[in-house]
């Protein structure tokens, strides 16, 4: 993948081989090298945690964007995103499995309803028109299931969950927890609102690692 210009510490890396950078005199110093290479490494953007496959996983799913037909109970949900590594840039040739459960808390096992496996554009970019999944017994929590792979990274397994789901008890910051089904407080999204429809969105930038 291309670059528009060398991160920092590829500049740094440049400038140490060509000898621009020297320790000592008046050149910059070992140590000072150090800390502008660790506050390179503070910029950089955390991988997004991953989370369990879950036994619902289908292979084969086709490119759709709007997953949500006409008349489908539930409340409608639009999630979109990025998908980027960890330096912030785009990342060529990702390929994102997505799917959930119905507003009753039901997979559909034999087909594709509320499924997807589709690509980012140009940007990055991936946007989804569905509906708001269910709750079950298994788990309770309102949760959107992802599987990203692309060339040159690490596969990633992660969901995304909702910060108005019931189940956080109105606070997600303290029971993000709760039972341990979220593995990470920042896979809770904050979900906004809209009186239009009504309708919900979100957004889960994804975060991949390079293998």
């Amino acid at each position: 993948m291309s670059e528009a210009k060398p991160n920092r510490r590829r500049m740094l890396e440049l400038c140490i081989s060509r000898s621009l950078l020297i320790a000592g005199g008046a050149s910059v110093s070992q140590t000072r090298l150090l800390a502008l290479w660790q506050r390179a490494e503070a910029q950089s953007l955390q991988p997004t945690n991953a989370e369990v496959l879950g036994p619902f996983f289908r292979k084969g799913a086709p490119d759709n964007k709007v997953l949500r037909a006409p008349g489908d109970p539930g409340l409608p949900l639009k999630v979109s995103g990025r998908v980027m590594n960890t330096r912030g840039q785009l990342v060529d040739g990702a390929k994102v499995d997505f799917w959930h459960a119905d507003h009753n808390g039901l997979y559909d096992t034999r087909g594709y309803k509320y499924r997807t496996k589709l690509s980012p554009n140009e940007k990055g970019e991936y946007s989804v028109e569905t509906v708001m999944p269910g709750h079950y017994s298994d788990r309770p929590a309102q949760h959107i299931h992802y599987l990203i792979a692309a060339p040159g990274h690490k596969t990633l397994i992660t969901q995304a969950y909702f910060a108005t789901d019931p189940f956080f008890e109105g606070n997600p910051e303290k029971n993000w927890n709760k039972r341990g089904i979220a593995g990470n407080k920042e896979l809770v999204l904050p979900v906004k609102l809209f009186e239009t429809g009504p309708h919900t969105e979100v957004t889960f930038d994804i975060i991949l690692e390079k293998a």
